[in-house]
């Protein structure tokens, strides 16, 4: 039977790397980019016809053009749950956003600096970062905001230096509140800002939910991922009792829904049987497209504008703000 292992004089030893010289550390497993698909036009279901959620397609109106900007509308963007798409929904979200005027601020509030990397930011070549700005009063939120490549759009970077902060902040006074003094000095300047929470219901999330006008929770059309919703849901009324009156869902976003798979269908009938209207109708397919932005380092809206992809989070753009509007 062959192993990874090589035996000489009794003991086990790990080959060396296969390019002799470099250390496995150092080993680069980035991808290049390729060429911008061609793109397709995907087919948009008219107003009335049935959609995914089993419920007819509500009309929605383009926004209103913004004549003056902020203050901002923080969005946590939430799930404990792995690989639901939140960093994919909050690059491509606060992208669709920026395309109707309005000035967005992406925060990456995962240690795992995936909301950075997916804006062709490497984290680790970092000097500061969020948690610079939330430990050192010295660095403040404007010295670390980065541009993108949308206009419009904005990002506050993190790096693996964040996961200090959970276990530094414990001793802190009112360390519940950290993100939202942080943002406070910016909220004037944008529409939108949109948190990208790291799959845990630890600390840093509990701030972005302690900081956020509202949560928008993707969840997978996945039987495991529906099981851990309750469990998000009660955190978010615990929050709402005790730091943060103001805070509400503002919707449950499918995603990752595949129309071919009966246990899709059923997923997703079950989420809007028992959450009903906070639902958005828009939802949101699984596609290669989405992995491909990654590498590319830009949202689908630009790297794929006309695919169903990029429709899709415009179209969820628009109900984001029809929401904000009904509320306010």
């Amino acid at each position: 039977m062959s192993s990874p292992e090589h035996v000489h004089g009794g003991e086990m030893r790990t080959p060396p790397p296969t390019h002799p010289g470099v250390p496995r550390a150092s080993v680069d497993l980035s991808l290049a980019p390729h060429a911008a698909p061609v793109d397709e036009d995907a087919h948009e279901q008219a107003e009335g016809e049935i959609g995914p959620t089993g419920r007819p397609l509500r009309h929605v109106d383009d926004p209103r053009p913004v004549v003056r900007h902020g203050p901002a509308q923080i969005l946590a963007i939430c799930n404990q749950k792995g690989g639901v798409g939140k960093t994919t929904s909050t690059i491509n979200l606060g992208a669709a956003l920026a395309e109707y005027g309005r000035r967005v601020l992406l925060v990456d509030f995962d240690p795992q600096g995936a909301l950075s990397v997916g804006l062709g930011v490497q984290p680790h070549h970092l000097d500061q970062t969020i948690y610079n700005v939330i430990m050192e009063r010295s660095v403040g939120v404007q010295d670390v905001i980065m541009d993108t490549g949308v206009e419009d759009m904005h990002l506050l970077p993190s790096n693996i230096d964040l996961s200090a902060a959970e276990i530094q902040l414990v001793s802190e006074v009112g360390r519940e509140h950290t993100l939202v003094r942080t943002l406070r000095p910016v909220i004037d300047l944008y529409d939108y800002v949109l948190v990208d929470c790291q799959p845990s219901l630890g600390l840093l999330t509990v701030n972005a939910l302690a900081a956020a006008d509202g949560v928008l929770i993707p969840l997978e059309c996945e039987f495991f991922s529906l099981r851990g919703v309750a469990l998000l849901i009660d955190t978010i009324e615990k929050v709402r009792e005790r730091l943060n009156p103001k805070l509400e869902i503002t919707g449950i976003l499918a995603t990752m829904y595949d129309p071919r798979t009966l246990h899709s269908r059923e997923v997703m009938a079950r989420v809007v049987e028992a959450f009903g209207e906070v639902v958005f109708d828009t939802v949101i397919n699984r596609t290669v497209r989405f992995p491909e932005t990654t590498v590319a380092g830009e949202p689908i809206t630009k790297w794929a504008p006309r695919s169903a992809g990029a429709k899709a989070y415009r179209a969820l753009a628009r109900e984001v703000l029809a929401r904000e509007v009904a509320v306010r």
